[in-house]
């Protein structure tokens, strides 16, 4: 397989992840929906692309 291909995934993957606990470490645990951050911080990490992209979607409150 070319890592040509594989490289922006990664790429994408990374900034996506470190977007995502940037947020989280700034956001107050009331604004984190379930006030559980570090379960946030797991999913973030742990469950590759979606992790992120679940937490900007169901973990953060709207104000």
């Amino acid at each position: 397989m070319d890592m040509k291909m594989i490289l922006p995934l990664i790429l994408l993957q990374a900034i996506l992840m470190v977007i995502g606990l940037f947020d989280l470490l700034k956001r107050d645990p009331s604004r984190v929906r379930g006030e559980t951050k570090w379960v946030w911080a797991l999913v973030i990490v742990f469950v590759a692309s979606a992790g992120p992209i679940a937490y900007f979607i169901f973990g953060r409150k709207q104000s």
